[in-house]
């Protein structure tokens, strides 16, 4: 039977089919049944790596992130050294070529002097005979307008014992500056002990409440003085009327001088010593104490340690002038308290003191007046008051005279020589003229009481005072009616003491208060720098004043 036509396209196409898995080997047909096996090596098959590609295009192999460190020693850069002081070396006929070119004209020269000669002269002698610059001083640093606190100093173990700061004193070299720590208000004064401490502001690690050096006081420390040329001798006024000198570079025994208790020593408190020259032996000087038992007593050094009495004064109410403009007050015979003294800076005999009772008092040392006290010193005592001024309502604390005159010797009162500051419990400013008893003005600065003031060292018209509320700083060329700058020295307002100027750096102000602490203040450039003709500004504020 012939097969139809698509049974014959059909086995044609099984046909192939069937070669076709005979011969791969992969083949279900290949893999079964003997005979069907063949060796065969087919070719590789390679596929390239996108990824490396892209890694590499973006730098991010990871065999290395920097390239190869080099290195090099190089202890010198070159290999030559040479000086050269001089860049460039000159040669000789450069120096001959330009010793021709200055070629002087002195007929010329000569002809020019002779025809601006008169008006040469002319302006010199105008120059000579002016005064627009008396008293100024170029200063190249930078203006400062603002006062700063530089140092807040302390001693915390007077601190627990509630002592106070009565005295601050700079020493000559302007860099160490000493406290008194004693009791202004109530206590048991007599006994309690009691510090003096100094600080060099100079010395690198400053510690502002570790001093320098303590010197334990068996009685209450009411002032203190430094040598006017000898830095370590410090002066100190006990409450007990002893007078103490302490040398501050002996550390085992620093007392070198004292008076003891005797005779001749005050009877009570002393409230200022002032160091004076002896005009019999240079390298001597002599010590100035005043207090209230009315006395002003100047000592001399011995030999043996004492301090012994030269000379002495007393303020007795009976002897104290009075004035027609005065009001009368019954004087009673004993002796009248003094407080504090200031000794005038171009006239060496004359001093003025302030005195309990609320007057000051010009007074002369060669007053030679005994004083109507009871003997009972070893040298007698002379009345040196001459005359009275207008009284403050309540004692006077201190009293300070003008350093300040101009080089002139008639100048018709008041002149700046012959003025001075008093301040006291009432609290009160009285700038005096010596040769007047009415003040030339009086200023209510504080209802508190005001304890110290004083002269700037500087300025004509600058003082500061210390009050129960702080640090007020005054320029008269600014206002005569209240202070320029006030200081708050403590955030509980406690009363201030003492304060002193420094004489070497001036722009330095101390000031110590009632909670034991003393504040360095750095004054602006405005309280340092004298102005041109301020003392004509002093004469003529004071002359208007009077009028």
């Amino acid at each position: 039977q012939r097969p139809f036509p698509w049974e014959r396209e059909a086995r044609a196409v099984g046909a192939r089919r069937a070669a076709t898995l005979g011969s791969d080997p992969r083949s279900p047909r290949a893999l079964s049944g003997p005979g069907m096996f063949a060796d065969r090596t087919a070719p590789g098959a390679d596929v390239q790596s996108l990824w490396r590609s892209a890694r590499s295009a973006r730098c991010e192999a990871k065999t290395c992130q920097t390239a190869k460190i080099s290195t090099a020693e190089a202890a010198a850069q070159s290999h030559t050294a040479q000086d050269a002081a001089v860049q460039t070396e000159q040669s000789k006929d450069a120096v001959q070529d330009f010793q021709q070119e200055v070629q002087v004209d002195y007929t010329g020269l000569l002809s020019f002097l002779q025809r601006v000669e008169d008006t040469v002269i002319k302006e010199l002698n105008k120059n000579w005979k002016s005064h627009a610059f008396d008293g100024f001083e170029v200063n190249w640093t930078d203006q400062d307008e603002t006062v700063l606190c530089l140092h807040t100093l302390s001693y915390p173990e007077a601190q627990d014992q509630n002592l106070q700061v009565t005295s601050v004193s700079w020493n000559v070299t302007g860099s160490v500056i000493a406290c008194s720590y004693g009791r202004l208000d109530d206590g048991n004064w007599s006994t309690e002990k009691s510090y003096i401490c100094t600080w060099n502001l100079d010395r690198r690690g400053l510690n502002p409440q570790q001093p320098d050096m303590v010197v334990d006081v068996p009685s209450s420390v009411m002032c203190l003085a430094f040598h006017p040329s000898q830095p370590s001798l410090i002066a100190g006024g006990l409450f007990s009327g002893e007078l103490v000198v302490w040398d501050t570079s002996r550390t085992e025994d620093p007392v070198i001088w004292r008076t003891g208790m005797t005779d001749d020593t005050h009877t009570d408190p002393v409230y200022q010593v002032n160091w004076l020259p002896d005009t019999k032996h240079r390298n001597h000087s002599r010590l100035l104490s005043v207090a209230t038992d009315g006395k002003i007593l100047v000592w001399r050094e011995e030999r043996d340690g004492r301090l012994a009495l030269a000379e002495g004064f007393a303020i007795m109410a009976q002897q104290i002038p009075r004035s027609t403009r005065l009001k009368k007050i019954a004087w009673g015979e004993a002796a009248v308290g003094v407080t504090s003294l200031s000794f005038s800076h171009f006239e060496p005999g004359v001093f003025v003191v302030g005195v309990e009772g609320g007057y000051s008092l010009r007074c002369l040392a060669a007053a030679q007046t005994p004083a109507l006290l009871r003997p009972g010193g070893s040298v007698p005592l002379r009345a040196p008051a001459e005359l009275a001024f207008s009284p403050h309502a309540g004692l006077v604390y201190s009293v300070s005279c003008s350093p300040f005159h101009r080089q002139s010797c008639f100048l018709l009162p008041p002149s700046p020589r012959n003025l001075f500051l008093s301040c006291g419990t009432d609290g009160q400013i009285h700038l005096h003229s010596m040769l007047q008893t009415q003040p030339l003005f009086a200023l209510q600065l504080s209802k508190k009481y005001l304890f110290c003031i004083r002269w700037s060292p500087v300025r004509p018209l600058v003082f500061a005072a210390a009050s129960g509320e702080g640090v007020h700083l005054f320029d008269l060329a600014r206002s005569v009616q209240k202070p320029t700058v006030s200081l708050q020295q403590s955030r509980s307002d406690c009363p201030v003491y003492c304060l002193e100027f420094n004489t070497k750096h001036t722009r330095l102000l101390a000031a110590g208060d009632a909670a034991g602490t003393v504040k360095v203040w750095q004054l602006s450039s405005d309280f340092t720098e004298q102005g041109p003709r301020e003392m004509n500004h002093l004469e003529q504020l004071a002359s208007e004043i009077m009028d």
